[in-house]
């Protein structure tokens, strides 16, 4: 740790603490996880150098990047990216019941779909999509996924058997010990958009059975009508019990609802800042003004 300064614990979780970091040379902020992995069994010992791992396959701006990873005495000590804007989760309870419109909630979910689509082309399955595993930057218009604890690299016709995840994600062929693949994750993309529309998880109970019947019947609230009948044929899509239903990442991103968003995000979240000028009948390619 002689290269970083703690600042302070901002989470504590299953494996380990998390800190706040500034780096000695150039001030800038990380997030350092400090796993001890001497007091781990061999079996959570290996989950925590899977995160490492994966982390390492995974270089993309809507994903929490990688540093590096060192050991401080008998803890394993991850350094990340730090997304200054907090969780998806915090960010809409702050919100305090005011519903987002829906192209706000679009191009959040786009760039969630972007970091999915990367994760999945590498044979990875997330396994533990949540809000609270959603970070923003510090003007809440990144997304930045994070906590691959739980990943799973899986050989390209693999399925996964383990049972993992946040109860009030986790899908049906889960709850049923099924195995289970990509499919898995596109459940979970359903419920994260179903909780960008109504402030609300998609499926709550006080108790986990009461929950897993919930999930098994997929019973949940409908949208509110404010939100166009294509936004909620998407959520509906991707919340069908049977996962050979559920649309693949790329038919997703195929809907003009997503196409369109996906452009923009192109353009406008990219290194390079522009202003599109709008051509009739032009199609998706387009004429650009660039900012100097």
């Amino acid at each position: 740790m002689e290269k970083y300064e703690k600042i302070k614990i901002i989470g504590r979780g299953a494996y380990g603490t998390v800190y706040l970091c500034r780096r000695i040379s150039d001030g800038c902020h990380f997030i350092i996880k400090q796993i001890p992995v001497e007091e781990m069994s061999t079996e959570e010992r290996q989950a925590a150098m899977n995160e490492v791992d994966v982390l390492k396959r995974l270089t993309h701006p809507n994903i929490i990047a990688y540093l590096e990873n060192f050991f401080e005495g008998r803890a394993l000590m991850i350094v990340m990216e730090y997304a200054q804007g907090g969780t998806m989760f915090s960010f809409l309870e702050e919100r305090e019941g005011k519903l987002l419109d829906e192209d706000e909630i679009i191009r959040l979910f786009v760039q969630i779909l972007l970091a999915i689509h990367h994760v999945h082309q590498r044979n990875i399955l997330h396994r533990d999509l949540k809000t609270q595993n959603i970070l923003l930057n510090k003007t809440r218009k990144i997304v930045k996924i994070g906590d691959f604890g739980i990943s799973k690299i899986l050989s390209s016709k693999s399925k996964a058997n383990t049972v993992v995840g946040t109860p009030c994600y986790i899908s049906p062929e889960l709850c049923e010990g099924k195995p289970y693949n990509q499919k898995s994750d596109i459940w979970a993309l359903g419920c994260v958009l179903y909780e960008l529309a109504t402030l609300k998880k998609a499926f709550e109970a006080t108790t986990l059975t009461a929950l897993v019947m919930k999930i098994m019947k997929g019973n949940f609230s409908p949208i509110s009508e404010r939100y166009s009948d294509d936004f909620k044929k998407l959520v509906l899509s991707m919340l069908q019990i049977d996962p050979t239903k559920r649309p693949t990442l790329r038919q997703i991103m195929a809907q003009p609802l997503i196409v369109n968003a996906l452009f923009n995000v192109s353009t406008d979240v990219g290194r390079v800042p522009c202003n599109r000028t709008p051509r009739p009948m032009a199609g998706i390619s387009g004429k650009f003004t660039y900012k100097q």
